[in-house]
This record gives C-alpha cells, sequence and structure tokens, in this order.
C-alpha cells in the first residue's frame, strides 16, 4: 500500500502529538491533560512557541529549492504561506509567561488555558486526519472518541 502523504499544516500536529504519547508512554499513569501539560514544559514546546520550529523547518525547505526531501515535489507557495500563518498562530495562542503560568491554586490562568486548548485541539486535528485516511495504527491517545 503507498504510504499516506499528510498535509503540511499537520507536520506540527504531529510532531506534538507525537511527543505527548512519548509522555505518556514513560509516565504509564497520566492523562491525556497531565502529559499535554507535561509537554508545555518541554523544550520542544519552547522551539514551537518561540516560532523556532517553523523558522528551522522553513529554512531547510528554503535552502533545498522548497522541494520535499522525501517526495522530491516542490512545495507551493500558498502552502510555504500557511506555514508562516501556522507559525504566527503559534506564537500567539503557545505564549507562555513563566512565573505567570499558573495561579497560586494551581487554576491555569487564560494564557495558560489557551495554550493547552490549542494543544488539545491540534491533537484533535491530527487524530481526525489519522481517522479520515484510515491509519488507525497512529491513534494512541484516542482524545477523539467519536
Amino acid at each position: 500500500m503507498k504510504p499516506i502523504e499528510r498535509p503540511y499544516v499537520l507536520y506540527v500536529a504531529e510532531t506534538i502529538y507525537s511527543d505527548i504519547c512519548q509522555i505518556k508512554k514513560k509516565n504509564p499513569n497520566f492523562s491525556n491533560e497531565d502529559a499535554i501539560n507535561a509537554f508545555i514544559e518541554t523544550k520542544r514546546y519552547n522551539e514551537i512557541s518561540r516560532g523556532e520550529y517553523h523558522d528551522d523547518w522553513l529554512r531547510d525547505l528554503k535552502e533545498n529549492g522548497f522541494v520535499d526531501k522525501k517526495t522530491k515535489k516542490k512545495i507551493p507557495e500558498e502552502t510555504i504561506n500557511l506555514l508562516k500563518i501556522q507559525k504566527d498562530l503559534m506564537i500567539k495562542q503557545l505564549i507562555k509567561f513563566p512565573d505567570l503560568y499558573y495561579t497560586k491554586n494551581n487554576t491555569s490562568l487564560d494564557v495558560s488555558r489557551r495554550a493547552f486548548d490549542h494543544l488539545w485541539r491540534l491533537c484533535e486535528s491530527y487524530e481526525l486526519w489519522c481517522k479520515e485516511t484510515k491509519q488507525n495504527e497512529l491513534l494512541i491517545l484516542n482524545i477523539c472518541k467519536t
């Protein structure tokens, strides 16, 4: 069976999803919420939230003439523009203020809640794509229980 190519805008969602799955694997008693909160404390989260993930990726693509290394196909300019928009959205949604992340009673503030919700939606999007493309073996968190 021919491998299914995922849309470029799902790459970061897949990365986040995979990292959260690894956190759960290392911490079997963690809920999905716990794993997402643990992901927020990782280096990868910081790279994504500061735009470094996309900067590195876009730099690599530019150096390769915007040709996908796997498929050897030219990536359309519209897709590159979408990735730039995605980068800006990630920065805005995942902004982190270290001293303000949680209040004293451990209730998340609006900004941290927004980051958590955005990560949850990214995981949902990835799972929905997996279901639509019948790649159920990739579904580990089962965020979408439909």
